[in-house]
């Protein structure tokens, strides 16, 4: 579970986004990163069973840094407002598929996962995935597990017509027109601050189980 000083810290830093406050307090800061690497720490053996590589892996190599790359945006903020959490075969900056979890104030965290905005080239293959495996892919997405837990899949811009080489009445059309494959499930800051968090999530990430290894698969 997280401690409520953890979202609070996070309420704080939205609404005193600048160095000044921040390095006066530090200490909060260094709390509330402390109780979330905690709750990283416990979710990575549990999700072992579903990508066997996260057992080579520590709380560090999965979470973001809480400094805003600010070089190439208007947003001069210095900090995130949010924590995150990458769990997947290739650490945080593998480009497939993988486990996401977002913590923020205010009603606004998720755990959820995918591929967003994929190079061309992965694009590519992942449609091909699709189209040799529809009923697979659609038996996923389509299933009452699946659906009950992620009320949408999110698609990036969709094209308006189903890409080159693949016919309009393709029984995945609507899935083809795809420039993104991820999902979420909403977390309220009653759920991380109870005890069973952390069982909520792993339940999260199994039933997103299918999902992930799927559009992993299209790039082996």
């Amino acid at each position: 579970m997280l401690q409520a000083a953890t979202l609070d810290f996070l309420t704080q830093l939205s609404a005193h986004n600048n160095r000044e406050w921040f390095e006066k307090n530090k200490a909060s800061y260094e709390a509330a990163k402390a109780d979330f690497e905690a709750l990283v720490s416990k979710l990575l053996p549990a999700l072992v069973p579903i990508e066997p590589m996260l057992k080579e892996q520590q709380a560090k190599d999965c979470i973001h840094r809480i400094y805003r790359d600010v070089r190439f945006s208007k947003d001069k903020s210095p900090y995130k407002t949010n924590m995150g959490a990458v769990f997947s075969k290739g650490g945080r900056k593998f480009e497939g598929a993988a486990y996401y979890l977002h913590i923020e104030s205010g009603g606004k965290s998720f755990a959820g996962g995918g591929m967003w905005m994929p190079q061309p080239a992965v694009l590519k293959k992942l449609r091909q995935e699709i189209d040799y495996n529809t009923d697979e892919f659609k038996g996923i997405v389509e299933g009452k597990a699946f659906k009950k837990m992620f009320q949408a899949m999110h698609s990036g811009e969709p094209l308006k017509k189903v890409p080159a080489g693949y016919d309009a009445d393709h029984p995945a059309a609507e899935y083809l027109k795809f420039k993104s494959f991820t999902v979420g499930h909403n977390l309220s800051d009653k759920d991380l601050c109870s005890k069973g968090i952390a069982a909520h999530i792993e339940k999260i990430y199994s039933t997103m189980a299918p999902f992930v290894d799927f559009l992993n698969r299209s790039m082996d």
